[in-house]
Protein backbone atom coordinates (compact mmCIF):
# COMPACT_ATOMS: atom_id res chain seq x y z
CA UNK A 1 0.00 0.00 0.00
CA UNK A 2 3.16 1.94 -0.17
CA UNK A 3 1.88 3.39 -3.88
CA UNK A 4 -1.37 4.51 -2.79
CA UNK A 5 -0.22 6.42 0.48
CA UNK A 6 2.17 7.99 -1.47
CA UNK A 7 -0.30 9.13 -4.42
CA UNK A 8 -3.15 10.48 -1.84
CA UNK A 9 -0.26 12.15 0.52
CA UNK A 10 0.50 13.74 -2.93
CA UNK A 11 -2.97 15.09 -2.46
CA UNK A 12 -2.33 17.53 -0.31
CA UNK A 13 0.70 19.36 -1.41
CA UNK A 14 -1.62 19.73 -4.44
CA UNK A 15 -5.06 20.75 -3.25
CA UNK A 16 -3.54 22.89 -0.83
CA UNK A 17 -2.02 25.39 -3.14
CA UNK A 18 -4.65 25.14 -5.62
CA UNK A 19 -7.14 26.47 -2.80
CA UNK A 20 -4.57 29.16 -2.02
CA UNK A 21 -4.34 30.30 -5.77
CA UNK A 22 -8.37 29.69 -6.10
CA UNK A 23 -8.52 32.04 -3.52
CA UNK A 24 -6.12 34.10 -4.36
CA UNK A 25 -7.79 34.17 -8.07
CA UNK A 26 -11.70 35.11 -6.60
CA UNK A 27 -9.96 37.60 -4.20
CA UNK A 28 -11.15 35.55 -1.44
CA UNK A 29 -14.78 36.47 -1.79
CA UNK A 30 -15.75 32.71 -2.68
CA UNK A 31 -15.37 31.25 0.51
CA UNK A 32 -17.48 27.85 -0.28
CA UNK A 33 -15.18 26.83 -3.21
CA UNK A 34 -12.10 27.84 -1.20
CA UNK A 35 -13.09 25.51 1.42
CA UNK A 36 -14.30 22.63 -0.04
CA UNK A 37 -10.98 22.26 -1.85
CA UNK A 38 -9.04 22.36 1.10
CA UNK A 39 -11.43 19.96 3.11
CA UNK A 40 -10.66 17.52 -0.13
CA UNK A 41 -6.93 17.96 0.63
CA UNK A 42 -7.76 17.25 4.03
CA UNK A 43 -9.41 13.90 2.78
CA UNK A 44 -6.76 13.18 0.46
CA UNK A 45 -4.07 13.43 3.49
CA UNK A 46 -6.03 11.14 6.33
CA UNK A 47 -6.56 8.45 3.52
CA UNK A 48 -2.99 8.57 2.61
CA UNK A 49 -2.47 8.60 6.32
CA UNK A 50 -4.51 5.56 6.91
CA UNK A 51 -3.18 3.72 4.18
CA UNK A 52 0.60 4.28 5.32
CA UNK A 53 -0.30 2.92 8.80
CA UNK A 54 -2.07 -0.02 7.00
CA UNK A 55 0.76 -0.74 5.19
CA UNK A 56 3.51 -0.59 7.85
CA UNK A 57 1.01 -3.20 9.89
CA UNK A 58 -0.06 -5.50 7.09
CA UNK A 59 3.36 -5.78 5.38
CA UNK A 60 3.87 -6.24 1.46
CA UNK A 61 1.60 -7.32 -0.76
CA UNK A 62 2.00 -9.22 -3.60
CA UNK A 63 1.04 -6.04 -5.92
CA UNK A 64 4.07 -4.27 -4.06
CA UNK A 65 6.50 -6.28 -5.08
CA UNK A 66 8.21 -6.30 -7.97
CA UNK A 67 9.01 -10.17 -8.11
CA UNK A 68 5.59 -11.20 -6.95
CA UNK A 69 3.76 -14.43 -8.77
CA UNK A 70 0.45 -13.91 -10.22
CA UNK A 71 -0.63 -16.79 -8.04
CA UNK A 72 0.57 -15.17 -4.60
CA UNK A 73 -2.74 -13.03 -5.03
CA UNK A 74 -5.20 -15.31 -5.49
CA UNK A 75 -7.11 -16.45 -3.05
CA UNK A 76 -10.18 -14.87 -0.86
CA UNK A 77 -10.69 -11.16 -1.40
CA UNK A 78 -13.34 -10.56 0.90
CA UNK A 79 -17.15 -11.54 1.72
CA UNK A 80 -19.79 -10.33 -1.11
CA UNK A 81 -23.53 -11.33 -1.33
CA UNK A 82 -24.05 -11.52 -4.94
CA UNK A 83 -27.50 -12.21 -5.01
CA UNK A 84 -28.22 -9.53 -2.06
CA UNK A 85 -31.07 -7.33 -2.86
CA UNK A 86 -30.22 -5.01 0.37
CA UNK A 87 -27.52 -2.62 -1.50
CA UNK A 88 -30.60 -1.85 -3.81
CA UNK A 89 -32.83 -0.89 -1.43
CA UNK A 90 -30.07 1.32 0.19
CA UNK A 91 -29.37 3.04 -2.86
CA UNK A 92 -33.04 3.65 -3.76
CA UNK A 93 -33.40 5.08 0.14
CA UNK A 94 -30.38 7.45 -0.18
CA UNK A 95 -31.42 8.59 -3.52
CA UNK A 96 -35.26 9.29 -1.86
CA UNK A 97 -33.22 11.24 0.32
CA UNK A 98 -31.83 13.26 -1.98
CA UNK A 99 -35.02 13.84 -3.42
CA UNK A 100 -36.61 14.67 -0.16
CA UNK A 101 -34.44 17.43 0.25
CA UNK A 102 -34.63 18.89 -3.04
CA UNK A 103 -38.68 18.63 -3.45
CA UNK A 104 -40.20 17.94 0.06
CA UNK A 105 -39.04 17.18 3.62
CA UNK A 106 -41.78 14.84 3.88
CA UNK A 107 -39.89 12.75 1.64
CA UNK A 108 -36.81 12.53 3.54
CA UNK A 109 -38.23 11.34 6.39
CA UNK A 110 -39.77 8.36 4.34
CA UNK A 111 -36.62 7.86 2.58
CA UNK A 112 -35.24 7.63 6.14
CA UNK A 113 -37.11 4.81 7.25
CA UNK A 114 -36.77 2.54 4.18
CA UNK A 115 -32.61 3.57 4.94
CA UNK A 116 -33.15 2.48 8.72
CA UNK A 117 -35.06 -0.95 7.16
CA UNK A 118 -32.36 -1.81 4.18
CA UNK A 119 -29.49 -1.18 6.90
CA UNK A 120 -31.22 -3.39 9.59
CA UNK A 121 -31.64 -6.06 6.48
CA UNK A 122 -28.55 -5.88 5.20
CA UNK A 123 -26.44 -6.26 8.58
CA UNK A 124 -29.01 -9.22 9.62
CA UNK A 125 -28.69 -11.21 6.04
CA UNK A 126 -26.97 -13.83 7.29
CA UNK A 127 -28.68 -13.94 10.56
CA UNK A 128 -31.77 -16.03 8.84
CA UNK A 129 -32.99 -17.99 6.29
CA UNK A 130 -30.98 -20.34 3.65
CA UNK A 131 -27.42 -18.61 4.83
CA UNK A 132 -27.98 -18.26 8.37
CA UNK A 133 -24.21 -19.22 10.62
Amino acid sequence: MKIESWIFGAGVFFFVPVALVYGFLTNWGEWVGILGILLVGGLAGMIGGYLGFTGKRVGLRPEDRSDAEIHEGAGEQGHFSPWSWWPLVLGLACAGGFLGLAVGWWILFIAAGLAVVALIGWVYEYSRGDHAH
